[in-house]
């Protein structure tokens, strides 16, 4: 409907691009100019009602991509009533991996509605065509998004029911969104459901075809359908003739090639099974060893919309290991090591990136290094005992403060205490303070309401070159630190010129990047080396602003492990952060002004920040408390 204060100007006729003024309502968006450029292999994949162009709005310099709909294709009343829908439903997300809908409206000619805009490849169909299949990594990336996207849609009893590769979108930063609602419903009873065959029909279900009704395991099938076809560059029930796929379909009759690994076999054929109910939920898609055996980048490059990415080696990578080797090994003194050792690398690399299931674990020290035992290689086991009941607020006073700091005895403060005690006293104090929490605090359904702004330092970025060189990683203030195999911690402080250089816990030497001494230089280049890769390759792991009290000690890694579930890393301040492979969440533990504080990342990357003594009183959801139990018996496997 048209705002009866608008001004509709009627669209100039010329070649793109073209140009021509939209009058809004004033209370909307006033006189707002907008240039509008036809979008050509950046299109988007509309469908037959509508053109995709790229509108700019003048006054604020915003990209979108416009969706436009002449009225003519939709004269009918059950095509706009289509139309209607779309806007309805659309117009409600919000979700980061769901196509943003910004606004709408009409003119006398057309309907416009202003979403995301996209990068050059546009969508999945785009890549796959350029790229024929994709890599089970790339699938696990891509697949993550999805499965987050329409969790959200199912949460909001919205089924979408034409889950394509045209319909994922992909923006400037290679991250997928799930877009075209033109067939999007609202979830009903399994009495009132339409039964309406709609979607496309390589990927529509069995109950579909059926006429039983769309319901969220049709999503699934769908989506195991789009699984199928990034691997192997064909839907599994593509055939010559319409019938014939529909006969397939309705008997779930299709191939799974040799070439592809069990994991992805077990999983697209769970998805891909007859019976509704014996499909998957998307939690459980997630959870299947698919994921958790495989790799799965942080982020990928553009150039993947058109060319295979190695993650065996990619270029930044076999340069960092090129310069790295060099620099350690030397160069045209000594050219035989140096082949040698890249012959090693080549064979050596998938250990960069895999999650590992072996522990495996290094730290400052100020003794020799012990070997590892048959014990301390064993599987985490969560064993905290369960909280006793919670007695009254008025009762715990002091209590609380005691349990979360830890009873650090005669220092005056805990953060004293930490500066002067030895590795292990730094390890056994945080995990007193934990199981104290743990032990204490009720049962509750949620995180607690507080919101806390906090300025501690966390680990950003990290990469694991332990068969080599060491443990490498980013705090969000820019330091760069190496925790070096032979005990010792390099730092980069953020000016990229001064580095620390720690022998031994609290025992600091400083000098100039470009002035390092001697014995230093061969570690500075790897530490710049690593430095350069993860600011090129890797991206953030969260939403936390970037504070730095300069009041607070630098900090610098004592002590890292990992599981086949999740990274622990414990700082010499007391800083814990625990990350966790399968969901990307984080758990943070810090120290202020005598006060414990908890940071939980959840998998949008949205942080939240309370004080230990808030968990005491109020608790925590399982999820978080799961979570904070797993980082705990880490931290006494890593004491023990």
């Amino acid at each position: 409907m048209v705002c009866p204060c608008a001004a509709p100007a009627r669209p100039q006729r010329g070649r793109a691009p073209f140009f021509f003024p939209v009058y809004l309502c004033p209370e909307i968006q006033p006189e707002s100019c907008f240039q509008l450029r036809q979008a050509h292999k950046n299109d988007f994949d509309v469908g037959g009602f509508a053109k995709c162009y790229e509108m700019t709005d003048l006054t604020t310099n915003k990209v979108y991509a416009a969706k436009i709909i002449p009225h003519s294709r939709v004269a009918k009343p059950h095509q706009r009533e289509k139309i209607d829908k779309e806007i309805e439903l659309h117009r409600m997300l919000n979700h980061r991996h769901v196509v943003q809908f910004y606004h709408y409206f009409e003119d006398r000619e057309n309907i416009y509605i202003l979403l995301d805009p996209v990068c050059e490849c546009s969508s999945m169909a785009h890549i796959l065509k350029a790229r024929k299949v994709l890599t089970e990594p790339e699938v696990r990336y891509y697949l993550r998004q999805i499965v987050s996207g329409l969790k959200y849609l199912h949460e909001q009893e919205i089924l979408h029911r034409d889950l394509k590769l045209g319909n994922f979108f992909i923006n400037e930063n290679m991250e997928l969104k799930l877009g075209d609602f033109g067939l999007a419903a609202r979830l009903e009873p399994l009495e009132h459901r339409r039964r309406t065959i709609c979607g496309t029909p390589n990927y529509l279900s069995p109950e579909v075809l059926n006429k039983q009704g769309h319901s969220c395991e049709s999503d699934i099938w769908a989506l195991g359908c789009v699984m199928y076809t990034m691997l192997l560059g064909r839907p599994p029930f593509e055939t010559t003739n319409l019938k014939e796929t529909y006969r397939c379909i309705r008997e779930a009759r299709y191939s799974l090639p040799s070439s592809l690994l069990a994991p992805a076999k077990h999983l697209i054929a769970s998805m891909l099974s007859k019976n509704p109910e014996d499909r998957p939920s998307l939690d459980e898609i997630i959870r299947h060893e698919f994921f958790l055996q495989g790799f799965t980048p942080d982020r990928l490059s553009a150039s993947c919309c058109h060319t295979v990415p190695d993650f065996h080696l990619s270029s930044p990578a076999k340069n960092f290991f090129k310069k790295a080797a060099a620099a350690l090994f030397g160069g045209k003194k000594d050219k035989a090591r140096y082949f040698d050792t890249q012959n090693r690398v080549a064979k050596e690399d998938e250990e960069i990136y895999k999650l590992r299931h072996d522990l495996k674990k290094t730290s400052i020290t100020q003794q020799p290094h012990k070997h590892r035992t048959d014990e301390e290689s064993q599987p985490l086991i969560t064993t905290v005992a369960k909280p006793e009941a919670l007695p009254e607020t008025k009762q715990i006073g002091d209590s609380i403060r005691m349990i979360v700091r830890g009873t650090l005895g005669s220092c005056s403060s805990s953060s004293e205490c930490l500066e002067d005690s030895t590795m292990g006293s730094v390890a056994d104090t945080v995990a007193r303070v934990l199981r104290g929490c743990l032990e204490n605090m009720p049962e509750a359904d949620s995180i607690p309401k507080e919101q806390l702004t906090a300025s501690f330092q966390w680990v950003t970025k990290w990469v694991d070159y332990s068969n080599k060189y060491g443990f490498g990683y980013q705090l969000s203030d820019h330091t760069v630190g190496v925790l070096f195999n032979n005990g010792a911690h390099m730092s980069l402080l953020p000016d990229k010129k001064t580095v620390h250089y720690y022998a031994e816990l609290g025992q600091c030497s400083v000098f100039s990047a470009t002035e390092a001494p001697e014995q230093f230089i061969s570690q500075v280049t790897v530490l710049k080396y690593f430095s350069h890769y993860m600011e090129e390759n890797l991206m953030d792991g969260g939403d936390l602003p970037s504070l730095m009290d300069i009041r607070r000690p630098r900090l610098y890694l004592l002590q890292w492990l990992k599981s086949d579930k999740a990274l622990m890393m414990l700082f010499n301040d007391g800083t814990f952060q625990v990350n966790f492979y399968h969901d990307h969440t984080k758990v943070i533990i810090c120290n202020q002004s005598e006060e414990y504080l908890l940071t939980y990342i959840n998998e949008e990357r949205i942080s939240t920040t309370f004080r230990l003594t808030t968990l005491l009183v109020s608790g925590c959801s399982l999820e978080l408390k799961h979570r904070m139990e797993y980082a705990l018996n880490m931290l006494l496997q890593r004491c023990n």
